[in-house]
């Protein structure tokens, strides 16, 4: 830059005007409550509402955000009061930040951007593996693609199509490579799409007038689950309610690979698998059923018979939303639509853990999940009235205590927290997704669209530069677009073009002349009569028609021409008049 000042043109040129963006560009979306802590009284409950608004007021602007945030997600006793007065140090939340952290949760939630554009309870719900786009699914039988990247401040999605027609979309699950993504629908064929939408595959339909499942090629009833094999991308699993759970390959959609049946202990031994899943070393393979009954099988077994098995693990006649692995793979997380939920370890496999009840299951699609630090469940309970808001539960993984109660504006049904933006995505009864997230702990996802900042209006100099030189687009001005070879004229070619009425496109000229209804001619089938040859052969004598050709066939044989050196002359006796004949007698 010093050599360019010396030579005089340090300054050459116009400088880029950079957009400057609002630093308060997220409070509009910071939530005016960021929960209930269940742990603390009601007058702690009220200092930590009032902390982060007294905070932000009066702290100097060199505190870091981290600090208010970890005021607002307290759990516990009241902190003490020297805490929150106005002349606090900068040192003291660099302090808060490195002793407190691992006591206080960590969520989140300060701040939340609303995608609205389902018309119905959003029923499947999740996220690519790098963060960048959201696949939901709704009761309006839409799927929808959002891009965080490519949205703007109105939040819409850039594809929106149906998938199966009328029918619910129940589940949706990216790839681990994020090239493509599975729909599950009330039908019985599973869809894979790619990462932009287009249609892939459709998965067969078995025939449902086969008794024994094993012999069908596909399902034969309605799907209710999937999961992808956490190792292998070619390889993933779906569930049905015609009591089986099917091992399919990517490549092949005309046939699975294999066929668990799932066998109830009721009558008829068959039963609706409602959830299944993979645990992430892909050796076990889950399934949930309506009877109540959890089992597991080994994906190096046979599968005629689960490796472990609970029966009444729910109760018997509920749909359970959810079975979850853990990181480690030694716990499974199931939501019930019995109200409860219940932690399982794999190791004794006999009764839960710990369980959680009175959680309002309103839609059979409600989930849980672990946080990617496996410290936390979350899982969305009901509201309690029509028309009331829902909460959004955060509960402790080891005894599923309620953390942070938080309260959304009606049901949530699915919730996906992802764990490489720190973001969490849930869907709600009312067609709605809520976005949960932090301006400081989170990454990209949801702040991409408010980081754009609101759109450029056209200034004074922008439209005088527009008039005063405009720019003319003319069509095939570039070679790339030419049809033929550059510097070679093409107009005689196109007028010769223009002459071929097919490849002109010309359009069939209209009938000229006497007649009606497009025909020309006072009759319908007068264009028919005059197209047909009269035949006369019937009105000529044939023996006159023969002898027309005899002084030719003798001239000229065209068959007999090879006997005529030693063919013998015919001898005719001569004919006599009839009068000479009758004057002879």
């Amino acid at each position: 830059m010093d050599v360019f000042a010396a030579m005089g043109i340090a300054g050459f040129g116009k400088k880029p005007k950079q957009r400057q963006l609002d630093p308060n560009r997220f409070e509009k979306n910071k939530r005016g409550d960021t929960g209930t802590l269940a742990s603390s009284s009601a007058a702690a409950i009220k200092t930590e509402g009032n902390a982060p608004s007294h905070t932000t007021s009066s702290a100097p602007s060199g505190l870091s955000a981290e600090s208010r945030e970890s005021d607002s997600e307290d759990v516990g006793p009241p902190l003490p009061p020297p805490h929150f007065k106005d002349d606090n140090d900068q040192e003291e939340p660099e302090f808060d930040a490195s002793d407190d952290d691992l006591d206080q949760p960590r969520l989140p939630i300060t701040h939340e951007l609303i995608l609205k554009d389902h018309t119905k309870v959003v029923s499947a719900l999740t996220m690519d593996p790098s963060g960048a786009r959201v696949v939901s699914g709704s009761h309006d039988y839409d799927c929808k693609l959002w891009d965080f990247g490519g949205m703007d401040w109105r939040c819409k999605p850039f594809k929106t199509w149906e998938p199966a027609g009328s029918y619910h979309i129940h589940d949706v699950k990216f790839s681990n490579d994020g090239q493509q993504f599975l729909v599950i629908s009330g039908t019985a064929q599973a869809k894979m799409y790619d990462r932009d939408g287009e249609e892939l595959a459709t998965y067969i339909k078995g025939d449902p007038y086969i008794r024994d499942m094993k012999n069908t090629a596909g399902h034969v009833a309605e799907l209710t689950c999937c999961a992808w094999h956490p190792k292998d991308p070619q390889t993933f699993i779906t569930s049905s309610v015609d009591s089986t759970i099917r091992i399919w390959d990517v490549e092949n959609k005309r046939k699975q690979k294999t066929v668990i049946v799932v066998k109830s202990k009721e009558r008829g031994a068959r039963t609706k698998v409602t959830a299944c899943g993979y645990s992430p070393d892909g050796a076990l393979i889950g399934g949930a059923c309506m009877d109540g009954a959890l089992h597991m099988w080994q994906t190096k077994s046979n599968f005629v018979r689960p490796s472990m098995s609970i029966e009444g693990a729910h109760a018997k006649g509920t749909e359970t939303g959810s079975l979850v692995f853990s990181l480690d793979g030694q716990t499974v997380l199931t939501r019930g639509g019995d109200d409860t939920v219940k932690l399982w370890d794999i190791r004794s496999f006999k009764r839960p853990l710990v369980s959680r009840s009175g959680l309002a299951t309103l839609y059979p699609n409600t989930n849980a999940i672990f946080s990617p630090d496996n410290r936390y469940v979350v899982t969305g309970a009901g509201a309690t009235t029509k028309g009331g808001r829902g909460h959004l539960l955060f509960m402790a993984k080891d005894t599923l205590e309620t953390v942070k109660d938080l309260e959304v504006e009606s049901t949530p049904v699915r919730v996906y927290w992802h764990s490489k933006i720190n973001q969490i995505l849930t869907g709600l009864s009312s067609g709605q997704i809520c976005v949960l997230y932090s301006p400081d702990m989170s990454v990209n996802g949801a702040k991409l669209p408010l980081n754009k900042g609101p759109p450029r209006k056209a200034t004074v100099e922008d439209m005088s530069d527009a008039v005063a030189a405009p720019t003319i687009i003319t069509p095939h001005a570039l070679p790339m677009f030419r049809d033929s070879e550059i510097g070679r004229s093409t107009k005689r070619k196109r007028e010769k073009e223009r002459m071929d009425p097919r490849k002109s496109h010309r359009p069939e000229l209209p009938v000229t002349g006497p007649g009606r209804g497009g025909r020309v001619g006072a009759s319908a089938t007068q264009h028919v009569v005059q197209n047909l040859v009269r035949d006369t052969t019937r009105d000529e004598d044939p023996r006159e028609a023969l002898l027309k050709l005899a002084a030719t066939a003798d001239e000229n044989p065209v068959w007999t021409a090879a006997w005529r050196a030693n063919q013998p002359k015919p001898v005719f006796a001569p004919v006599e008049d009839e009068e000479e004949g009758e004057e002879k007698r």
